[in-house]
């Protein structure tokens, strides 16, 4: 079956120019932050006042309240306000949790440390796992820096987020889907610590009858689920259910759209422009169903074409079907663009899509700020193409591969 070609020369300059850009940004990006860093505080602040390490905040916050009699109390905005309170000083931009209680089985050894340090594993760690993943996935050197300095792995770095991890473990789902399916289940099962990154996943395994990924996948949840409720209690699900999950809602309710730039979904993009939620939510819905419709005809028919090609759909997909998907998270799918760009699997209208999902975290802030449309369309018209790509497909005798049986 022949679905990639040798690398053209203009891909290569595309993956150059991203390489150099990209590092462009990283160092730009790195003299802006630090300028603004604050060390003084006992928990250094850059220049919006964030602390250092943004979100990992949460993270190893969730790892103190693993040690608590009540952990599930932070899941109340309130109460975790006044936590944060405590601990950094008040009037700290409000946050809340928005993970499920299985994070706290990972997030307790980082609080063993002080923030600082926890950090700094946190990062090592991560980025060490990303790397050596995606150094196996891609073709071409070029791609990898390209990937390592792109602006999703920037902000990535700089919130302190988990997407070099998730991304890592997207990357092996997508490798040892068949090689290795009971793998490839566990390791979709660890994915539900992050569920936006995996919601789609029970269409794809079903659509292509991968049984055994799709038992593993679920054992492996449960599993996580029960021994969270085991070592926590049950409790705690409960408060994830009542008040964790509602508390969530706020982002996307938020009527002055203050996070409409640094989320490139369909619904952000429409609630920065005025539309209602109603609306704007109903109009996500019918691109959900879509992207979900794609993924079922690619995984039902075209089940066994290369992985790179249904990673690109995948995490394009994942994008287009979900209100809530941050700037950061969207480094699965230029991970998969890099890996398409490198294997030759790109024609002319595919490459200049590339640029735009290279680009997307920067679009979206941009555009986002001034409130205009546009960023939330690249990835749904990039799944529209790979769609495209599938359906003209064929295998090595030159006939239309059939669908499995």
């Amino acid at each position: 079956m022949a679905t990639a070609t040798p690398m053209h020369e203009a891909h290569r300059d595309v993956l150059k120019a991203f390489a150099i850009l990209g590092a462009f940004f990283l160092a730009a990006a790195a003299g802006v932050y630090l300028y603004g860093l604050d060390l003084r505080p006992a928990f250094p602040r850059d220049g919006s006042s964030l602390v250092v390490g943004r979100d990992f905040l949460n993270f190893w916050m969730y790892g103190h309240a693993a040690t608590l009699p009540n952990p599930g109390r932070w899941y109340d905005p309130v109460a975790y306000q006044d936590a944060l309170a405590a601990l950094l000083g008040p009037n700290y931009p409000g946050q809340n949790w928005s993970y499920p209680p299985t994070i706290m089985l990972i997030a307790a050894p980082f609080a063993r440390l002080s923030y600082l340090p926890a950090l700094l594993c946190w990062t090592v760690l991560s980025l060490a796992i990303f790397v050596s993943t995606a150094a196996r996935w891609l073709d071409d050197g070029r791609a990898l820096f390209a990937l390592a300095v792109s602006p999703a792995a920037v902000f990535c770095l700089m919130s302190g987020q988990s997407s070099f991890l998730s991304t890592a473990i997207l990357i092996g789902i997508f490798t040892l889907l068949d090689r290795r399916p009971l793998i490839a289940g566990v390791l979709i099962g660890l994915l539900t610590l992050k569920p936006q990154l995996g919601l789609l996943f029970p269409v794809v395994l079903i659509a292509s009858a991968r049984w055994r990924v799709f038992a593993a996948a679920a054992v492996t949840a449960l599993v996580l689920a029960a021994l969270a409720a085991a070592v926590f209690g049950p409790q705690v699900w409960a408060d994830f259910i009542t008040r964790g999950l509602p508390a969530q809602n706020i982002v996307l309710t938020d009527p002055e759209g203050i996070a409409t730039p640094f989320y490139p979904t369909v619904f952000m993009n429409l609630r920065g422009i005025g539309m209602s939620y109603a609306a704007a939510m109903a109009v996500q819905a019918a691109i959900a169903a879509a992207a979900v419709a794609a993924l079922a005809w690619a995984f039902y028919v075209r089940r066994n074409a290369d992985p790179r090609l249904l990673f690109a759909l995948f995490a394009s997909c994942s994008i287009a079907a979900v209100p809530y998907f941050a700037l950061y998270d969207t480094l699965a799918l230029t991970a998969a663009v890099m890996g398409l760009l490198s294997g030759g699997f790109l024609r002319t209208r595919g490459a200049w899509l590339a640029r735009l999902i290279y680009w997307l975290p920067l679009l979206q802030i941009g555009l986002g700020t001034l409130h205009i449309p546009g960023p939330a369309l690249i990835a749904p018209v990039f799944a529209l193409y790979l769609v495209q790509r599938l359906k003209g497909m064929r295998s090595a005798a030159g006939e239309p591969l059939p669908a499995p049986v």
